[in-house]
């Protein structure tokens, strides 16, 4: 992205903050109605759905959104190629450059970004954006992170060449890891991304070699820093600290605003539209973003209608977050959203004889795609040791899915400098979510039944 558009797009785009609640109303509608008719003329899957619905093309433009049929991930990866809009992109093309290729940020056929996504299946998906769709996300992320500051301000802090460090699972197609990069280059700011995966002590040295001011990235692991900075062994003065990737819970976000003496801008994302919604102060709640995207909930089922995503329309797709919606009110013309937005995890910690700690956190396992496997989850029972609970398909081969578990756990493990951590793979007949949040922790607290 250039540098000057970039400034004038982000303006033009802050300026729907100042737009009346119908008024951004009649614009989502407008895109939506938009959305619908592409879809109709350039999907075969939504035409063939629509229609199968008792859709009429001269409905498009008036139906209530509630009344087209809803899609999900596995209707998603099933039927791929037929709902994409393009005839260059298919799903087999895409799994073969996503295993061949280096997981960079370089577009597949130069044009298209490809997010990566675990399947339930072993197999994973993924969410492919235009350019147009990747540069329209890009600016929603900044707004986002820029979210309570006017145009003068950023063209100070950009003037500056802000340096960005990003803490995350950085070495895949991960949707955070691509958009921070790309959005820090197309601002011209200093970046360095710090993996998951990667030793605390080379946190620590890194950390402090490139002394960043903006930090962005998982609060689970933003918080590993502020205990670093609290024990002295570095030293941050931060403008910025940005979350995402995870929920950010009430007592995280008081400890990490008086460590790092900065509010916390809270960014909510999926792969599937990682623009989706900005939180700066909680007692105001989540401001979804109804100018990039339109979000229904029905009987506890929330559902994305991503608005400028036209290589891959995504239309009442269902997601797993749960949430409450609030109507527009107030000095803003955006939907607020409550309750939880997603899957919130801790971190495994393991002490060595020496007493020297490591931490594993459970996104760096993401990526496990294991052909059979459903579902998995940890439990650590002292301080050098895990197992592994895993879910497989009936007809899945148990000692192969367990062998891959601990060849890639191994590796892990080995990048972590834990390889004195033992481990272990248990199956169980199903992986039921918590009764209270309706997710499946990664991470269990106490026995598993």
């Amino acid at each position: 992205m250039n540098y000057l558009k970039i400034l004038i797009d982000l303006y033009r785009l802050k300026k729907n903050v100042k737009l009346s609640a119908k008024e951004m109303h009649s614009l989502q509608d407008k895109k939506l109605r938009r959305l619908l008719g592409f879809a109709w003329e350039h999907s075969v899957y939504y035409r063939a759905a629509f229609e199968n619905a008792g859709i009429t093309k001269e409905q498009l433009d008036t139906l209530p959104l509630s009344c087209f049929p809803a899609i999900d991930k596995q209707v998603l990866l099933e039927h791929f190629d037929e709902l994409v809009t393009v005839p260059d992109l298919q799903q087999e093309d895409l799994r073969e450059f996503d295993a061949e290729e280096a997981a960079d940020r370089k577009p597949y056929q130069g044009k298209y970004h490809v997010v990566h996504s675990s399947g339930s299946t072993g197999k994973p998906g993924y969410f492919v954006y235009g350019e147009d769709a990747w540069n329209q996300m890009l600016l929603g992320i900044i707004r986002a992170a820029l979210w309570d500051m006017s145009m003068p301000r950023i063209l100070r802090l950009l003037m500056k060449r802000p340096r960005i460090v990003y803490i995350a699972a950085t070495d895949g197609r991960y949707g955070g890891a691509m958009a921070v990069g790309d959005g820090t280059c197309g601002v011209g700011a200093e970046q360095m991304y710090l993996d998951i995966k990667t030793p605390v002590a080379e946190w620590i040295r890194q950390i402090r070699e490139f002394r960043p001011n903006i930090v962005i990235g998982y609060p689970s692991a933003i918080k590993i820093l502020a205990q670093l900075m609290e024990k002295g062994d570095v030293a941050i003065e931060a403008k910025r600290v940005i979350s995402c990737g995870e929920p950010l819970g009430e007592a995280l976000r008081k400890y990490l605003e008086k460590v790092f003496q900065t509010p916390i801008v809270n960014i909510y994302g999926a792969s599937e539209s990682l623009a989706l919604g900005v939180e700066t102060n909680p007692e105001k709640g989540m401001f979804l973003f109804d100018d990039l995207n339109l979000i229904e909930v029905e009987n506890g089922v929330m559902y994305l209608t991503c608005l400028y995503n036209y290589t891959q329309p995504l239309i009442r797709y269902r997601l797993s977050d749960h949430l409450t919606l609030q109507a527009a009110g107030g000095e803003l013309p955006f939907t607020r959203a409550v309750g939880l937005l997603g899957r919130n995890e801790d971190v495994l910690w393991f002490e060595n004889g020496k007493g020297e700690r490591e931490f594993l956190h459970p996104l760096a396992i993401e990526g496990f795609c294991i052909e059979g496997l459903k579902d998995y989850q940890f439990r650590q029972p002292t301080k050098d040791t895990f197992e592994m609970y895993a879910e497989t398909d009936r007809s899945a081969s148990r000692e192969y899915i367990r062998q891959e578990m601990l060849r890639q756990m191994r590796k892990i493990l080995k990048e972590k400098k834990l390889e004195y951590v033992q481990f272990y793979v248990n199956f169980v007949d199903m992986i039921l979510p918590d009764k209270k949040t309706g997710k499946k922790p990664l991470i269990l607290k106490g026995k598993v039944a």
